[in-house]
């Protein structure tokens, strides 16, 4: 499908800053691998040869005496037990890093939380778990939760701002005074009541968030929406007797998504950063979820093991500062000012 002239120049300037390009594709193939996870990083075998069938542990159990052990409790394939089982008929094949995010080592050369070796490239934490493979978990979750909360607010915060600024009078009058109260309610504070109400898990701090993060699009989408309502296409719409929900979703949407979509990495990288923010207060997610936010809490109460905040820091540094270059890409490619370079 061939792109019009707009979208083609729109492009051609996202193509035109380097940074961004290069930022785009290092930032998606980390994010594909990190989708990969339980592929890479788990402590069960990617594939189990037994007595001529084939099992894949890793999507579905199987209990220890499928392969001819005692128990209908599922095998543990890192129990060498059983692994001399399945070597007597078969063969296995565990991923390249042999430890998922939960896996607890018991066999450290040193107490944890312990330097990288052969074994554990990264090192593990103080709970004695691989340090590559909570970060690799704890970066797909943060992408997944950040990608999750910044759609979810767009399409929140593009319907009301749309509302607010295509109806403007006394609806716009209403909705921007309780954006305004809603706005200075003190966020940290009624999470860190929530948490002791209720366990916080990954949706309950999506929805907590969104009931907040979708107001960031307001402005943006309202402004656009109080320009173009008096525009002559538009009363000539009305005129020609079209409902106001297509004149506004068919003919002024598509400018205001101009500034929603120039606006989304930024929110994007925000939303990353809350989650690593509340994860680090230890009001985020679950104890013993992979949390690059944990990692760091963890590096700061372990300053004699550098390799928990390097790997911590540099991960979200890494990742904040992708995000940034790539909303820089999108910002020169929506801007009407800028022309071809």
């Amino acid at each position: 499908m061939s792109l019009s002239g707009v979208n083609q120049r729109r492009v051609e300037r996202f193509r035109a800053n380097r940074k961004a390009v290069w930022s785009l594709w290092i930032f998606g193939v980390v994010f594909v691998i990190s989708l990969f996870a339980e592929l890479i990083a788990n402590d069960k075998p990617l594939i189990v040869a037994y007595e001529q069938a084939y099992y894949f542990p890793v999507f579905k159990d199987y209990p220890e005496t499928q392969f001819g052990g005692e128990f209908e409790t599922t095998a543990d394939y890192k129990d060498p037990f059983v692994q001399e089982l399945i070597n007597e008929k078969g063969w296995y094949l565990f991923p390249p890093i042999p430890y998922n995010h939960r896996t607890l080592i018991d066999d450290l050369d040193s107490p944890a939380p312990s330097a990288p070796d052969s074994k554990n490239i990264w090192g593990t934490d103080e709970q004695a778990h691989d340090l590559f493979a909570r970060v690799l978990y704890g970066f797909r979750i943060s992408v997944l939760f950040g990608f999750t909360l910044t759609l979810a607010s767009a399409i929140i915060g593009v319907a009301a701002g749309a509302v607010q600024g295509y109806y403007g009078g006394w609806i716009d009058l209403i909705f921007q005074r309780f954006i305004e109260v809603w706005g200075s309610m003190p966020q940290l504070y009624m999470l860190i009541i929530l948490a002791s109400i209720i366990r916080p898990s990954f949706w309950i701090l999506l929805v907590f968030l969104l009931l907040f993060s979708w107001m960031g699009f307001v402005g943006v989408v309202r402004a656009e929406f109080l320009r173009c309502r008096n525009f002559d296409y538009v009363k000539a719409a009305k005129v020609m007797g079209m409902n106001d929900r297509r004149i506004m979703f068919k003919h002024i949407l598509p400018n205001a998504m101009v500034a929603t979509m120039t606006f989304m990495p930024l929110v994007l990288s925000g939303s990353v950063t809350t989650l690593v923010g509340l994860d680090f207060l230890g009001f985020g997610l679950p104890p013993g979820s992979a949390s690059l936010g944990e990692i760091l809490a963890q590096g700061k109460n372990n300053i004699q093991a550098p390799w928990l905040w390097l790997s911590a820091f540099f991960s979200i540094g890494i990742m904040t500062m992708l995000l940034v270059f790539i909303g820089e890409g999108v910002r020169d490619a929506f801007d009407p000012r800028l022309v071809k370079r």
